[in-house]
């Protein structure tokens, strides 16, 4: 069995079987953008509800949220996002095409990380670094990645908003929303799952660097003597949940990031890194933010962002730690670690070894033949029985049963049920295990129980 992946095996893959299409493919794309088909819609929404049941619904100390997407300019006034959500370009000076400057470097062989622009640019003189066409490049500059709009009929300084870069300030603005209503114990979460928008540059990777995304953030209010300990049970939980979404222990990374490459407001972060085809690179984040996000609103609205313990004990501004996953990256690091290849009867054989919780297909049921109406009656049976206890069942009597074993096993589809001749006369079915492609007759009264 092979474990090698290429980018490019993905990117067919996810084409050829519906799972991701490039955004407006049909009027000649916008980079950066993506359309999940049925299968990857499927699968991604239940990295998001595994995520959703793990760290809210499971536990005491968490509630969610869902905040608006447009919000008050004052908000990314307040972040700091408005003068410091910068990534360094470049400009082609020939085409005008422009470039991640950073990106350029990596390309070629330089590493960045810490570097401020004016280290970058020397480093771009140093190495006679030159466009991806080959021309000179202009002078770097900052360039931020909000995407701007603007509010009602009239536009103006006042009107001004932005598509949100993140989920998070839609936490921070509504935590005293939260306390007043339920008035949780410290520590307490508050948890929020949506689209957010960042100009990128140059986006690349596939679904890894996009302009349209989605997240999955919490931020987890502490009080500021607790936070090491807090931090560390946040390591635990995020390495079981890396575990249950199928990545291998050993392509899953710490990355202790260094003060000087830590965010403005963090004092320490940790990148969980992954393994992915293009490089290892950043899979999501765990930062301790301190109380930075509630004094600035508290500075910036006038509003006292202090909780008070019951009781009416201490009062204080509660630190946080803020795990922050990205749902597309999520998504392409399960892909590529349950990316599979074999040979079965000589043949090459791709497969998807997906958890069963997370595959788009629990159970596809075929009758052996569908030019013969005693067994599609008799397969239309079982699929309308395993569908009552499983949604995610698929109907497939497209080609021969060979064809369809190994359209079912490219998804990912743990278990193939088929009706034969046999089927009508002791009322058994044949599975197929999609990771083994062992074959055996289970009774249909049993059938449930046996998927299960």
């Amino acid at each position: 069995m092979s474990k090698e992946v290429a980018l490019e095996d993905i990117v067919s893959l996810c084409k050829r079987r519906g799972f991701i299409y490039q955004g407006s493919e049909v009027y000649g794309g916008l980079a950066g953008t993506w359309d999940y088909g049925p299968l990857g819609l499927s699968l991604k929404r239940n990295i998001m509800n595994l995520w959703w049941k793990t760290f809210v619904e499971e536990r005491d100390d968490m509630y969610g949220v869902d905040a608006a997407i447009l919000m008050n300019q004052r908000v990314w006034q307040a972040s700091g996002h408005v003068d410091t959500f910068h990534d360094p370009l470049i400009e082609d000076i020939e085409t005008k095409r422009r470039y991640r400057l950073d990106h350029l470097l990596e390309d070629n062989g330089v590493n960045p990380e810490g570097m401020s622009l004016e280290q970058m640019a020397e480093a771009l003189r140093e190495n006679n670094i030159k466009s991806p066409d080959g021309n000179q490049l202009g002078e770097p500059q900052f360039f931020n990645m909000m995407f701007e709009t603007a509010v009602g009929p009239v536009k103006d300084e006042h009107s001004k908003s932005y598509l949100r870069p993140e989920t998070a300030q839609g936490i921070f603005t509504n935590f005293k929303n939260v306390v007043d209503s339920f008035y949780p114990d410290v520590p307490f979460g508050v948890a929020q799952m949506g689209k957010a928008f960042r100009n990128e540059i140059s986006p690349r990777d596939f679904v890894f660097r996009s302009r349209e995304f989605e997240q999955m953030e919490i931020e987890y209010f502490i009080h500021k003597d607790d936070w090491r300990k807090e931090f560390e049970k946040w390591v635990v939980d995020i390495k079981a949940f890396l575990s249950e979404l199928g990545l291998p222990e050993e392509s899953v990374h710490e990355h202790e990031v260094p003060a000087e490459d830590r965010a403005h407001y963090s004092e320490r972060t940790i990148d969980f890194m992954f393994d992915y085809p293009h490089k290892r690179d950043e899979l999501l984040g765990l930062a301790y933010r301190t109380d930075f996000d509630l004094k600035n609103i508290e500075r910036e609205s006038g509003k006292n962002m202090e909780y008070i313990t019951k009781g009416g004990g201490e009062r204080f501004v509660p630190h946080v730690i803020e795990p922050s996953f990205g749902v597309e990256r999520a998504v392409m690091a399960v892909l590529v670690s349950a990316y599979n290849q074999d040979e079965v009867n000589g043949e090459k054989r791709i497969f998807l070894k997906l958890p069963q919780h997370l595959a788009p297909v629990r159970v596809a049921v075929s009758p052996l033949l569908k030019n013969k109406p005693e067994l599609v009656k008799k397969a239309r049976e079982v699929y309308d029985l395993v569908k009552k206890e499983f949604s995610n069942v698929m109907w497939d009597d497209n080609g021969n049963i060979g064809k369809r074993y190994r359209r079912q096993d490219e998804i990912g589809t743990p278990y193939c049920v088929v009706v034969d001749f046999d089927s009508l006369e002791d009322d058994s079915v044949t599975v197929r295990d999609r990771d083994t492609t062992e074959q055996v007759r289970v009774k249909i009264s049993e059938l449930s129980e046996k998927l299960k």
